[in-house]
C-alpha cells in the first residue's frame, strides 16, 4: 500500500497521547476512523483529534473501505477477537500489549496472520526507543563484556484506583487482563530483554497475593534463562510502601555494568572499571511514534521493518503465563 489509513478500535486513554497522534504525524500514514462502544465518547474523540469517521461498532470500522489497517487498543481480553476479525477482512493489525489474554490466543492470532497473509504487530514500543536501543548497542558491542545476568526490580505502592468505585479496575481483573499489574508492566520489561538476549527458554517463579486487595497476583519473584545463556532474576511488587518504590534494570557483565529503568525516563548509567558515564537521550512526544513509523515503513515498503511482531510478542505472553501458572492453578 502507498498510504496506511488507520482505524482505531478502542480509543481510550492509551491513544490520547502515547499512540493516537502519531498516526497523523508519520509520513504516508493517516488516522481516518475510530471506534468505541460508547458512541458519545467515540464522537468526542474524533472531534478532538480531527478524525473524519467514528463508530460504536468494531465490525463497521473494519468493513469501512477507507480503513486499510487496524490498531486494536482495547483491554487484552478482546485483542484476539478484533485482530482476527481485521485480518480475515484483509487488513494488517497493530495490537496493544500484552498481545492477548494468554499464549493460546496469541498462537491463534499468529495462525490467522499466516492463513490470511496479513501482518501482525504488537505495541512493545521500547524496541524502538532511543534509550533502550542505546543500552542494546552497548551490550551488543561488548562495552561491559559478556553479560552474566540481568536484575529487574519494580516496586510500586497499592493504588486505590485499582478498586474504582466498587468496581475492579480491569488491569487487576485476570478475566480481562490475563493477570494483575505484572501482566501489564512486566510484559514490557520481559519483551525488551527478549529483544536483547533472545527468547527465555526456562523460568521458575513464585507468585502470590499478599495485599488481598483483589484476586490477581500482586507480587512475583522469578528466575529465568535466555537462549543466549544469560541469566535473569526479577522481583515485581505492587503493594510496597512508597519509600521502597523502585524501577531498576541492572545488567551485570564481566567488564562492567549498566543501570537503566523500564518506565522512568532516567539517563543510562554505564560503569566500566572505576569510571561511570551518564548517557542521555530524548524520547518522542508520542511514545509509540518510532514503532508506529517502523510499521508504516514496512507496510508501504519504504524503510525499516517493525521489530515487534506477533511472533516475538507471543514469546513474552508464553513466559508471563508460565510464571503465574502455579498461582492460578491454586486460585
Amino acid at each position: 500500500m502507498d498510504t496506511v489509513n488507520w482505524g482505531i478500535i478502542g480509543c481510550g486513554a492509551v491513544t490520547e497521547l502515547k499512540s493516537g497522534p502519531a498516526f497523523q504525524k508519520i509520513e504516508n500514514s493517516n488516522l481516518v476512523a475510530v471506534m468505541r462502544r460508547d458512541a458519545v465518547m467515540a464522537k468526542d474523540y474524533a472531534r478532538r483529534h480531527n478524525v473524519p469517521l467514528w463508530y460504536d461498532d468494531a465490525q463497521k470500522l473494519i468493513d469501512d473501505p477507507k480503513v486499510n489497517a487496524v490498531y486494536v487498543a482495547t483491554p487484552p481480553s478482546s485483542h484476539a477477537r478484533y485482530a482476527v476479525m481485521a485480518m480475515q477482512a484483509g487488513k494488517p493489525v497493530y495490537v496493544e500489549k500484552p498481545m492477548a489474554l494468554n499464549y493460546k490466543e496469541c498462537r491463534e492470532m499468529i495462525e490467522v496472520s499466516g492463513e490470511t497473509g496479513q501482518k501482525l504487530f504488537v505495541a512493545y514500543y521500547r524496541r524502538a526507543l532511543p534509550g533502550f536501543l542505546k543500552v542494546k548497542e552497548l551490550i551488543d558491542s561488548g562495552k561491559i563484556g559478556k553479560v552474566r545476568y540481568v536484575n529487574v526490580r519494580l516496586n510500586k505502592p497499592f493504588a486505590e484506583g485499582d478498586l474504582n468505585p466498587g468496581k475492579l479496575q480491569w488491569r487487576v481483573d485476570p478475566a480481562i487482563s490475563g493477570g494483575g499489574h505484572f501482566f501489564d508492566l512486566a510484559s514490557h520489561t520481559l519483551d525488551y530483554l527478549d529483544y536483547i538476549f533472545g527468547p527465555i527458554v526456562r523460568a521458575n517463579a513464585i507468585a502470590k497475593n499478599q495485599g488481598k486487595k483483589y484476586s490477581a497476583e500482586d507480587i512475583v519473584l522469578a528466575n529465568f534463562e535466555f537462549e543466549s545463556g544469560v541469566l535473569g532474576t526479577g522481583s515485581w511488587c505492587f503493594t510496597s510502601d512508597p519509600v521502597a518504590e523502585d524501577d531498576t534494570l541492572e545488567f551485570i557483565g564481566e567488564k562492567g555494568k549498566i543501570i537503566y529503568s523500564t518506565f522512568n525516563p532516567v539517563p543510562i548509567r554505564l560503569f566500566t572499571g572505576n569510571k561511570e558515564e551518564v548517557l542521555t537521550y530524548s524520547n518522542p512526544e508520542n511514545i509509540q511514534y518510532n514503532l508506529i513509523r517502523s510499521i508504516v515503513e514496512e507496510l508501504t515498503g519504504k524503510g525499516m521493518n517493525c521489530p515487534s511482531t506477533g511472533v516475538s510478542a507471543a514469546r513474552t505472553s508464553k513466559i508471563l503465563d508460565e510464571i503465574v501458572q502455579e498461582y492460578y492453578l491454586n486460585h
